[in-house]
């Protein structure tokens, strides 16, 4: 990783002035008793521009949250339009990049997809960090990509699908006798990865010894919840609609997408235990049109009020350590980077994804056919 910050600059970005912004106080709560969002009303004029930015995003309430959180102020303060688009999709980039025909300046997608399509050519631009905020620590920074939230892979289920006790862990899941009903898993249609670590601790494999995997055993494991999964979902809707509609009793799913099935008043809820804590980046593809503008957008992202306000919207953690003091403690309290959350759940191995991802994902496309 590099780090391109430079002493003039630093000291300009300073200027966001992170605790001087004009802050609405964040945690008044209105007559419909929402907490009150914290408020950027300043940024400094190296994050200001014309034009347009085009910012891809896994839609759904994620998209619904960032238009509230990041988009609107960012485009009142900075001058700067945002045109935002669902399905990000680092196959999509790598074609896009490959023909010249750049449609996205800015996407979201995970540190290991970003990471991925590096080992395979020159597909993103380098991170500008001398505009980035400090309190986005050095374990959210790589050469290519700017990771701007926490979150985590869990386990979802119908509270009304279970007499008893509820589901504690994979090995449950795994448990079709015990809990019966259909499940959904992550499949790797949209570029996605295999959810192999599920898979071995369901088979008794400790959290703390997941890493390296073994993928042979993790197949094993497989095999014997494959009958049940009724669907391998590619996007993080599709889940949360198995649930609604009662297709499914559990689920692999995002967390943050229960937020909005809990809001519908659909009886689920969340089992964090053994989940797994990931990230997701903006990478900028290779050939943007508006480049520089996606890089003032990634910098505004991550400052910490912007960061605070994701939290309000959906229960995601953040990259800025400075946030927390614009969030309430109960709020602080279900996301991912809550302490009591956090140590229940496991921390997501890049690295060794990058390693083997094209040898794992290639098996299981066979071994779904199989």
């Amino acid at each position: 990783m590099r780090n391109h910050r430079s002493p003039t600059k630093f000291s300009r970005r300073a200027a966001i002035g992170l605790l001087g912004a004009g802050l609405a106080a964040p945690f008044i709560r209105p007559g419909h008793a929402e907490a009150a969002w914290p408020e950027q009303t300043t940024i400094p004029d190296i994050l200001k521009g014309s034009g347009e930015v085009r910012i891809a995003t896994f839609g759904g309430t994620m998209q619904e949250t960032q238009q509230r959180a990041y988009f609107e102020p960012f485009e009142k303060l900075s001058g700067i339009k945002v045109r935002a688009f669902p399905g990000t999709n680092p196959t999509k980039i790598k074609a896009m990049v490959e023909t010249g025909n750049v449609e996205w300046d800015i996407a979201q997608l995970s540190r290991g997809s970003i990471m991925n399509l590096q080992k395979q050519g020159d597909y993103f631009e380098k991170i500008d960090y001398s505009l980035i905020d400090d309190g986005v620590g050095a374990a959210y920074r790589f050469e290519y990509g700017l990771e701007m939230l926490v979150w985590a892979q869990v386990m979802a289920y119908r509270t009304d699908a279970f007499k008893g006790d509820a589901p504690k862990g994979w090995a449950d899941f795994w448990d079709t006798k015990k809990f019966p009903g259909d499940r959904a898993m992550g499949g790797t249609g949209a570029g996605g990865w295999p959810e192999m670590e599920f898979a071995l601790m369901a088979a008794g494999v400790p959290a703390d010894k997941l890493y390296p995997l073994d993928i042979d055993k993790a197949f094993a494991s497989y095999d014997e919840i494959k009958k049940a999964v009724v669907k391998w979902w590619d996007t993080g809707a599709v889940p949360i609609q198995l649930l609604t509609d009662r297709e499914v009793a559990m689920t692999t799913v995002w967390n943050g997408r229960v937020a909005a099935l809990q809001a519908a008043n659909v009886p689920a809820a969340i089992c964090w235990n053994q989940g797994l804590m990931k990230r997701d980046a903006w990478g900028i593809p290779r050939g943007a049109k508006n480049a520089a503008n996606a890089m003032k957008f990634a910098a505004y992202s991550t400052m910490a009020i912007p960061q605070a306000r994701i939290a309000f919207g959906i229960p995601y953690g953040q990259v800025n350590a400075k946030s927390n003091d614009y969030i309430a403690p109960e709020r602080l309290a279900v996301l991912p980077s809550a302490p009591a959350i956090k140590s229940q759940l496991v921390n997501y191995d890049y690295d060794w994804w990058i390693d083997n991802r094209d040898t794992v994902v290639n098996r299981f496309n066979k071994w779904l056919l199989s």
